[in-house]
């Protein structure tokens, strides 16, 4: 069965999801979305910008920690514009790179505190991980990179993505952080309990 990660890179859940699909779902092939465009599409906003915000806010912290991956320091302001770093995202996955871009780019925002709205950030991401920034800048306004991010946010909505990070099992739709491990056992053709 196929398998699709969908991601956005100012995501705090798919930067826990990115760090261990690598494990639970190896062969899981990486799909950057623009957020922000999921979030029009779907008439919803980010929970960021809701009443739930301080109970997610601790939740991710919460599972950070769970995690072993550290300390959240969140970006001012968050949530942000994520339109330019999914461009480079998908750039970056032109370039055979985007596994490397991601994580960086994930990681930078939520353990250093970086914006990744800004150009400057994500040219930051590009040097950090290896790409060349001057090219990363230059492709986040390219004609071609902006239609293969429209493309990319369009396949994702006609899978019934509505929310990062998701997994794409074959037609089954798997939404959540929380979610990975039901992914992978579907995907090993392993039956899952459910609670209750």
């Amino acid at each position: 069965m196929s398998t699709a990660f969908f991601f956005g890179a100012m995501s705090p859940y798919s930067w826990f999801a990115a760090e261990r699909i690598g494990t639970l779902l190896p062969d899981a092939e990486w799909r950057p979305v623009f957020a922000g465009g999921l979030f029009t599409a779907q008439g919803r906003v980010s929970w960021g910008m809701t009443e739930d915000r301080a109970v997610k806010l601790a939740d991710c912290e919460a599972r950070a920690r769970s995690h072993g991956l550290g300390a959240i320091r969140w970006p001012d302001p968050w949530p942000t514009n994520d339109l330019l770093i999914a461009r480079a995202m998908i750039f970056a996955q032109q370039r055979g790179a985007l596994r490397r871009f991601a994580l960086t780019a994930m990681r930078m925002a939520f353990l250093e505190g970086l914006d990744l709205g800004e150009s400057s950030a994500v040219r930051a991401v590009a040097d950090r991980s290896g790409l060349s920034g001057d090219e990363v800048a230059e492709a986040i306004v390219n004609p071609e990179v902006k239609s293969a991010l429209r493309a990319a946010n369009d396949k994702a909505v006609a899978l019934g993505v509505f929310g990062v990070p998701s997994v794409c099992i074959g037609a089954t739709l798997f939404w959540g952080d929380d979610r990975l491990e039901a992914a992978a056992a579907l995907a090993a053709g392993t039956p899952t309990r459910t609670p209750g």
